[in-house]
């Protein structure tokens, strides 16, 4: 039996209609959210399901603005829905569960901590305590270095009032603090080549400024019924695994104003015996961090595209044939006009994003998963967290991506999926995000064979 880590990301993970065509074809998926939808109800709430049933829905950027409360909703009622499907569809036995951020109140719920009613009125207490909060001077900074650097840059800089939020790889973490002291960081680390990206957030999670917010949180999850755990967790913010309700209190407590460790659990638990780390939430930003940390381990984010029961069930399989117990029975038909999961060939060890899109072929088409190319393309190149590249995001309004360094990422896509480039160059000052850029690259002829056989540049993602 294959030890397996299931885990639960945070806000970053949302997609609009996420569900969409895995509702389809899998019943369970409308039975879960009708019963979401109703506790979403009880706690004045709205219903989640449209948001992940309709590809229209509202982007990750506007809710984070304009309605927070329910990009939590549904991101809740995402991965409850999907874990339900990989546990009791597909037979998923997870060895232990673990969240990142956000995603540690839903591994609470999955546990069976909190039951589907109070694990959505454990979302809505943590917007309500914000609710009595309203944003401060604070925010969050994107660092392409690791942790232990970012710490160094900070001693060195004697900003003491910023602080480590979230260690998510060997070059990847965030820090939080109080608005001057943050631009000036970010200004410190841009002056040394080190990328960094304000992060659109309208408070210092994950740090001491948010000791008011936790405590009104925590009073107001202590009002909520707990149950023995079903499952095996591992806090990241803690450091350890849950140890009874006491365990579970220290985390609520902990929540928004200890920094979250995801580096070190994901190399804790790996040296523990696991070997499969299954993303239960839409989009992969935890199964890119694994790879990032732990190279070669086997990853699966059955949701980093939207897909339907079929897709499902053979990234399953792909991952780790033969060790899920009853994993695939009564599959429904294929979908209609069937797509791979962009970037699959990760799960068996070979190629990567875009591998196998021949010149010519019709992936360049699929406009959604040429997004999710161009995203893990971007953010390692520029060192940006893939949460940051939204599909509308700017790439030089929101994020300070130049021209030339634009042109150059073009140029790179444009030969992974053997495009040729306009005549004029790749003047690109119309086409300004990730989804302006995928459907550019539908426009382009296909590379003759001579200049495919030249060979392009690898990006790793």
């Amino acid at each position: 039996m294959t030890d397996c880590a299931v885990m639960f990301p945070g806000q970053g993970a949302y997609l609009p209609g996420a569900l969409a065509p895995l509702a389809e074809d899998e019943p369970l998926v409308r039975e879960t959210l009708r019963v979401l939808d109703r506790a979403a109800g009880r706690v004045g709430r709205s219903a989640p399901s449209r948001l992940l049933l309709d590809e229209d829905a509202p982007s990750l950027a506007k809710l984070v603005v304009r309605s927070p409360a329910d990009l939590h909703v549904a991101l809740f009622a995402a991965e409850m829905t999907l874990f339900r499907l990989l546990t009791e569809r597909h037979g998923l036995r997870p060895t232990v569960l673990i969240g990142h951020s956000f995603g540690e109140l839903v591994a609470l719920t999955a546990a069976g901590v909190y039951g589907l009613d109070d694990g959505m009125a454990l979302v809505a207490a943590r917007d309500d305590a914000f609710a009595e909060c309203p944003p401060g001077e604070g925010g969050m900074v994107a660092l392409a270095v690791s942790a232990s650097r970012a710490a160094g840059l900070l001693t060195g800089l004697g900003e003491w009032e910023v602080t480590l939020a979230a260690d998510n790889g060997p070059r990847q973490c965030v820090v939080s603090g109080p608005t001057a002291a943050l631009e000036r960081v970010r200004a410190a680390a841009e002056t040394l080549g080190i990328g960094a990206t304000r992060l659109r957030v309208p408070y210092a999670f994950h740090h001491r400024m948010l000791a008011g917010v936790a405590d009104d949180f925590a009073r107001r999850a202590a009002g909520l019924r707990t149950g023995q755990a079903r499952h095996v967790l591992h806090s990241a913010i803690l450091g350890r695994r849950l140890d009874g309700p006491d365990g579970v209190a220290d985390l609520v407590a902990a929540h928004l104003v200890r920094p979250t460790r995801f580096t070190e659990a994901v190399r804790r638990l790996h040296a523990d015996g696991v070997d499969l780390f299954v993303e239960c939430g839409p989009r992969g930003v935890l199964s890119d961090l694994v790879e990032t940390t732990v190279p070669g381990v086997r990853v699966v984010a059955p949701l980093r595209r939207r897909v339907g029961g079929r897709s499902v069930a053979d990234a399953l399989a792909g991952a780790c044939p033969g060790a899920l117990p009853g994993a695939v029975v009564s599959l429904p038909p294929p979908e209609r006009n069937p797509a791979p999961l962009p970037r699959a060939s990760r799960v068996d060890g070979g190629g990567g994003p875009g591998a196998g899109v021949g010149a010519g072929g019709d992936g360049v088409r699929d406009r959604e998963a040429v997004v999710e190319t161009l995203r893990s393309l971007y953010a390692t190149a520029l060192g940006y967290p893939p949460e940051v590249l939204t599909e509308d995001a700017d790439l030089e309004a929101d994020l300070g991506v130049d021209s030339i360094k634009q042109t150059e990422l073009f140029a790179q896509a444009a030969a992974r999926y053997g495009r040729t480039l306009p005549a004029e160059g790749s003047r690109l000052t119309s086409y300004t995000t990730l989804d302006a850029l995928a459907g550019l690259l539908a426009t382009l002829p296909a590379q003759d064979a001579g200049a495919r056989g030249a060979g392009t540049p690898e990006v790793s993602a």
